[in-house]
């Protein structure tokens, strides 16, 4: 299956954090292989990354903030799976 740009471009930081299995990744990268467009903004994207690891990397976000995420995150999962389970 042909991938289409917006479907590349909306995956590419699952490989540049290393969240996407092989077969995702070789599709990926098959398309950006052959799509200047998108192995462009893939480098963008990379280079985003790093910068902000450079610059933040040492950061860790306060306890408390990361507990009231983490069950912001749960919810909406939980809602998420609730409506698709529904007919």
């Amino acid at each position: 299956m042909e991938l289409d740009c917006t479907a590349v471009l909306a995956d590419v930081w699952l490989i540049l954090d290393g969240e996407c299995d092989a077969a995702t990744k070789e599709r990926l990268k098959a398309h950006m292989d052959r799509c200047s467009p998108c192995i462009e903004a893939y480098g963008l994207e990379a280079k985003l990354k790093s910068l902000l690891n450079r610059k933040c990397g040492g950061d860790r976000a306060p306890d408390s903030l990361r507990e009231r995420l983490t069950i912001d995150i749960r919810r909406s999962i939980s809602v998420t799976e609730m409506r698709v389970e529904e007919p």
